[in-house]
Parts: C-alpha cells; structure tokens; sequence
C-alpha cells in the first residue's frame, strides 16, 4: 500500500523540479534581462528591418561573461569558449514537433553519422598522402655533421626540421597553426626545431572577394553591400591560415556610433587635477576614432576543417600517448589546449570582446592603445575595428628609436606587467608584428579650477597620425636620416605611444596557475633557486614522471646562483638566455608546466629580445 503514496510523491517531484540548465543557458536568462542579449541592434537604414537573433551572444554579451566569476576555477577565456561551442552545437530545437522534428532529425543523423565520418576519412587520407614521407624520412636525423653554432644539431636533423615545416605549411590552417603554436613550447620540442616552425607561414589563398561580400552583408543585417562603406580595398592587406583582413572606409552613418573613450565625464576638480597629473607624467594623448576600419573575415568553412583536423590530431595523439616513455609529453592534453586555442580564434567575436576589455583595463593609461572595435557590426565569421594607423615596430628595431628608443621600451615594459601582475591579462602573441608605434601631440595643461570651459574634446582634435608617419616613411631603411627626422619629430613636441593588435589570443592564469607563477617570481626574485626548482617540480602535470627531481632543484640553484652577483638590467643579464636554459632543463627532466604558464614565459622571452634591441639598459625589475 505504500507504493500509491510514494509513486505519487516521486511524480509530484519531478513535475515540480526546476530543469538543470546548461551554463550557455544559465548565462542568457541572467543577460537577458539586463539588456545584453538585444545589445546588437540593427545598422542604421537596415533594409526590411528583419529580426537580428543571428547574434544571440553579442560582443557585448562575451565581455559580461569574461568579467563575471562563477567561482568555478575557469579564466574568461574558457568561459567564453563554452558558451560559444554550445550555441553552435547541433541539436533539434525543442519548440520544433511532428514531422518538421523528424525530418531534421533525419538530416541532422546524417550530417554527424554519415557525413561528416566519410569527409574525415578522406581528409585523413589526404594529410596520410603528406606526411608519410615525413614519417618515412625520420632516420635522415642520424646523418650529416654537428654543427656547433645550431645547438650541435645534425645536418639530417636541420634538413628533416624544414621538411617537416614545408608539409604542414601544405596540410592547411590547423597544420599551420599547430606549427606556429609547437614554436612557442620549447618546454617539449628541440630548440632547432622551434626556430624553425617560427618561420612557418600560410600559403593558403585568399578566398574569393563574392564571399567576403555575402558574409560582411550578412552581419550588417541585409545592409546592400555599396551602402556600408565609401571605399573599400578589394586586395586583402593579408590572407591567414584561417581569415584575411581589408582595409575600408565606413559610410558616415555607420561610423557615427563613437567611442566610448572619448565620452568626457562630468567635469569636477578630482578630475582636472588627475588629468593634469597624467599630463605632466605620461602626456595623455588624445584617442581620435577613425573612419577607417580592418575587416576580418574568416575563409568559408574554415571551422568544419578545423574540426576534422583536430579529431584526427586527438587520435594520433592519444596512439603516440600509448608508447611507453612517451606519456610524460601527455600529448591528448596539448592536442586539447591547442584545440581549445583554435576555437577562440573561430569566433571573432570573442577577439572583439578581448579588445574591449584591454581598453577598459587600458583606459586611464596612457603606454599603449588598442583600436576600436566596432562590437555592433561584428559577428562569429566577422570582426571589424578601428584601423590602427601606426608604424610597426619591426621599423625601430631595424632602423633604431633614435630619441624614443628608451620611452618606447619603458612604455613597451610598463604595458605588459600591468598585463601580467595586475590584470592577468595578456596578450598572448607580442611579437613585433603585432605591436605598432604611433604618435600624438600631448594635451595641455587645465588651470581652470571650477565649471569653466574644457578644452576641445578629442573628437574634434586634429588627428597627427598619418601627418607624422608622411615624414617618416621616405626614411625607412636609412638609419641616419631616420634618427634625424625622428629627432626634428621630438622637437616640434609628438610623443610616441604603442598600438597592440591581433588580440584573438589573451592568456590569463587561472588562480592555481597564478598562484603558482607568483610564488616561483617570488623565490626566482628572492635568487632561491632550489626551492624555485621544487616549486616546479611539485606543481607541474606530472610530478611522477619528472626524471631526477633533486639535480633539477640543484641545477636551477647553480643556474640563479651564478647571476645573483648581478642585477636583472637587460645589458648584464640576457633574460631570453636565462629563460631557454631553464626551459632545456625541463625538457630534460620531463617536468611538464601548464602551457598557459609556458605563454607567460615566452611573452617575457618576446618581451627581452624587444627590450635588448631599444634599450639595452633596461631593467626589467625596476
């Protein structure tokens, strides 16, 4: 008799039970009442005013979900990253009944079962095609002399090192990318070898200017392609593994949203006297929004080939993760980081949200500018900012700063520790291509102390810009006259300032890494070496499969010992040197760190060979 009673109270229960929501789910019913999900409202004159629910999570969506702590451990990035991969997960709407639901049903077993198992096998095939004579090759390695000045590496090793380079570069854009991240983990590959994939580059060609149109239509909402720009470079400024950029000019109406930088807040003392105080220190230049945009438009079906290339690097890997010796590389682990790096460069609209959170973080500095990105008008396939206008930095390493050289590493320095120390934030490609110089005539002085009159706002400053960069271009290439002009530059009072681009990739630690990485600076600044070297060793992936963990401590204490009678300026001590010495000892004694940790030490690594070329008297921990 008591079953009735207890069946009933079950039915009860789970007719009332809330539905357990998934964390993309979770996310939209917080935001949607707070306004973020409609936050991508329709360009202006959109042609037949149609519903816009293509963009349920907006830029402005991703930058609330980077910014809020769910207390589960995961970085924004990951966060992000979620809710990006569920909203593109293929599953039959629940709204969706009778024979509509059967037949997608059908199309959707057919696409995941039929489909896409065949289009993975040929294209395992095709990659077999060019990486066999790879793998038959590998005994090339044992030939040919050492050479002494490439790490006492074989002539058949360099050789087998190019080919290896010349076949991913064929494989397409995961191969590529896999490559140019592989150059990053000196932790796990031959130093040899990671100098060479640095070099790798794509070939893949640009795809045709028809479906660059239809996907930029696309995101301004049906918008007549001739109605949204005035110019527009049909040439692309460059083709990428996985997207290629333009160069336009927005239509005034279009342009008009503003920057939200340049919105001045009420006037006030507190105010003045701050702005006054960042003149006299910093010289606080004026952010002058630019008509003129980069387009980034991912190449069609860039994502589908991403995805096969990665379930076949996880089954490989997994195979390689199998052979005795060899589990210490947890290659299934990498494979997964780099996967997970790849995605967050398929949805540009989390590179938009991670430009808005530089410039918030960046917004009352005045060592670096990031471009405006224009988050209504930017979609999954689509990113479209502000075109910075700037030299890049590969100029003043090749040609010399001249007068700025030692304002420009300071300024290049002060950035990326409030990246890393302060914000946890960082950018995760610094290399000089993705690092411009521009310059700006600084603000005046304010002396008014009540409700008076500003100064004209920015947004009707004359942009010095390109007024500058006239003058220095015919130089380029001609150190003398370029120091000169740069030096007659400094006379008529422009200051310069740095323009980081290409933040599709940001590394920030979560708090076990972070925690991790402050108390190795702390014993490495402390010149405990031992405890620097059990610290890795304790909290590495793998603590089991380190080989020799004593002499690792011991060789870390010789290693810090030995510059401890010096200091940390860049002209004494080469960083760079420092830090590939202890990434050779970890590859030797199999200590695995956290590849977002590995990131960090590369950006210093970027950071000091930047830094010894401007201004070889820096101090790092000054």
């Amino acid at each position: 008799m008591r079953t009735v009673p207890l069946l009933g109270r079950l039915c009860l229960r789970s007719a009332f039970r809330r539905p357990r929501l998934s964390p993309l789910q979770s996310f939209r019913l917080s935001v949607r009442t707070q306004g973020y999900l409609v936050s991508h409202r329709p360009p202006p004159g959109s042609q037949g005013r149609k519903k816009f629910l293509y963009a349920l999570l907006t830029p402005a969506a991703f930058v609330r979900l980077s910014e809020e702590d769910n207390g589960d451990g995961k970085t924004a990035e990951e966060h992000m990253l979620e809710a990006s991969r569920e909203e593109i997960k293929k599953s039959i709407p629940e709204n969706v009944h009778g024979l509509t639901r059967a037949w997608k049903g059908f199309w959707l077993f057919l696409d995941l079962y039929i489909y896409e198992p065949i289009a993975t096998g040929f294209r395992l095939l095709h990659l077999a095609i060019i990486f066999i004579p790879v793998i038959a090759t590998i005994p090339v390695i044992w030939l040919g002399r050492r050479i002494k000045e490439r790490d006492n590496e074989r002539a058949g090793t360099l050789w087998w090192y190019n080919f290896l380079v010349t076949s991913m570069e064929r494989a397409g854009p995961a191969f590529i990318k896999l490559g140019q991240w592989a150059a990053s983990r000196t932790d796990i590959f031959p130093q040899q070898m990671c100098n060479r994939m640095s070099s790798l580059h794509s070939n893949a060609p640009a795809h045709s200017l028809a479906a660059t149109k239809r996907t930029i239509v696309k995101a301004f909402n049906g918008r007549p392609f001739e109605e949204i720009f005035e110019e527009f470079q049909e040439k692309p400024l460059g083709v990428g593994a996985i997207a290629q950029v333009y160069k336009a000019k927005l239509k005034p109406d279009l342009a008009a949203l503003g920057d939200d930088d340049l919105d001045p807040d009420p006037p006030n003392l507190r105010r003045r006297m701050r702005k006054n105080v960042d003149v006299l220190v910093k010289s606080t230049p004026s952010r002058v929004p630019s008509t003129y945009v980069a387009i980034k438009v991912l190449h069609p079906k860039v994502e589908r080939i991403v995805r096969r290339d990665l379930r076949i690097m996880t089954f490989f890997a997994s195979v390689i993760n199998a052979i005795p010796t060899m589990e210490w590389l947890s290659l299934p682990d990498e494979v997964l980081q780099f996967g997970e790096m790849m995605r967050l460069q398929l949805d540009l609209r989390i590179e938009s949200a991670n430009l808005t959170m530089f410039r918030k973080k960046f917004k009352d500095r005045t060592t670096a500018w990031f471009p405006y990105p224009y988050a209504s008008y930017t979609t999954r396939q689509v990113l479209i900012e502000e075109f910075a206008q700037g030299i890049p930095l590969a100029a003043f390493l090749e040609d010399g700063g001249g007068v700025f050289q030692q304002e420009i590493a300071d300024e290049g320095l002060d950035a990326f520790l409030h990246m890393l120390l302060i914000d946890n934030f960082i950018h995760a490609d610094l290399h000089p291509g993705n690092i411009m110089v521009r310059f700006y005539k600084p603000e005046q002085l304010s002396l008014a102390l009540g409700r008076h009159k500003e100064s004209p706002s920015p947004e009707n400053s004359t942009d010095v810009t390109e007024e500058v960069l006239q003058q220095l271009r015919p130089h380029r290439h001609n150190p003398a006259a370029w120091k000169a002009q740069l030096e007659q530059i400094d006379r008529e009072g422009y200051r310069p300032q740095l323009i980081f681009i290409d933040t599709g990739l940001v590394t920030t630690l979560n708090q076990t890494n972070r925690t991790n990485f402050l108390d190795l600076f702390k014993a490495i600044a402390e010149f405990d070496g031992y405890r620097a070297g059990h610290l890795m060793v304790e909290r590495c992936r793998q603590p089991d499969a380190v080989i020799d963990a004593e002499v690792f401590a011991l060789k870390m204490q010789h290693l810090v010992l030995s510059v401890k009678s010096r200091t940390f300026a860049l002209g004494n001590i080469k960083i760079g040197d420092v830090l590939n010495d202890v990434l050779a000892m970890v590859r030797a004694h199999h200590v695995r760190m956290e590849g977002d940790f590995v990131n960090v030490v590369i950006s210093i690594l970027l950071l000091e060979g930047i830094g010894r070329s401007l201004d070889p008297n820096l101090d790092l921990f000054k």
